[in-house]
Order: structure tokens, then C-alpha cells, then sequence
């Protein structure tokens, strides 16, 4: 279910990106320059949907967070060093995962994170320097974190 509108629930726009896989959202956040895009771009090449770069609008429905594009950047992706590249992109994605690329993971086993966005608990993992980043983020989106 999409979010009926920005003015029927909590919304914020957020300086992100958002891919999803199969209908599941991940919510790329960080600083400008952190890769935020490079990330998308890679979660793309192996099979996700764009939902927005840049630029993410969520609402938050039910207890569930949703993000959407800003009509004037759907379908466009930024690909540093080369241009603004088309996309096919999905209209929105349940966020079920975000990954911070401003912090690092210390553990090789982490602990279960969270971040509360709109009142919306979402696990959260810390991605700064994991060059294995998109194939564990694409794998936890299709098969879940076990442990």
C-alpha cells in the first residue's frame, strides 16, 4: 500500500538516495560525497529499481516508512564523473533497511541497529569502507538478516 498523501501522515524530505529490491526499500543515507549515488548505481547494475537520488520524499504510514521521488528527479540518477543518467525507476518502496555511509562497522558480527524515521523503526547498517557493500545489501534485502 502507497502512502495516500504527504498531508494525511507524517512526510520529510531527506538529502538520500532509495533503491529497492523486489518492493523493498533501502534508504542510502550520508554526507554529500559519501557515495550515496555509487552505491544506488551499483544496487542497480545488480537487478534493484531506483526509487530517487538526491533527493527522497518519506512518508510514514501505519507504522511502515514509504519513499517516493521529488517529480522533477525521478528517473534521473547521477553518476559522478560522467552525468545525469536515465533510469527506469519504481514509484515507491516500503523502507525496510537503511545504511549509514558516514560511519564505518567496527564488528564483524554486528549487533542489530536501528534508526526512527517519522516514528518508524528501520534496521540500520553502517557501510563506511565495506567494499562488499552492495552484493550484502542486495542479499540482505532478498533474504532477511539472520543473525
Amino acid at each position: 500500500m502507497a502512502p495516500v498523501s504527504p498531508t494525511d501522515n507524517p512526510s520529510d524530505r531527506r538529502h538520500a538516495s532509495c533503491v529497492a529490491v523486489e518492493g523493498k526499500g533501502l534508504l542510502i543515507l550520508g554526507p554529500s560525497g559519501s557515495g550515496k549515488s555509487s552505491l544506488a548505481l551499483e544496487m542497480m547494475a545488480l537487478g534493484a529499481k531506483l526509487v530517487s537520488d538526491d533527493q527522497v520524499d518519506l512518508c510514514g504510514e501505519g507504522g511502515a516508512l514509504y519513499a517516493t521521488a521529488p517529480d522533477r528527479l525521478r528517473g534521473m540518477i547521477e553518476a559522478r564523473g560522467i552525468g545525469i543518467l536515465g533510469a527506469d525507476p519504481t514509484d515507491t518502496a516500503r523502507i525496510v533497511l537503511a545504511v549509514d555511509l558516514a560511519e564505518g562497522e567496527p564488528d564483524r558480527l554486528p549487533p542489530f541497529r536501528e534508526i526512527t524515521i517519522l516514528g518508524c523503526p528501520i534496521p540500520l547498517v553502517l557501510g563506511r569502507g565495506a567494499h562488499h557493500l552492495s552484493y550484502a545489501l542486495f542479499q540482505y534485502l532478498k533474504g532477511g538478516r539472520r543473525a
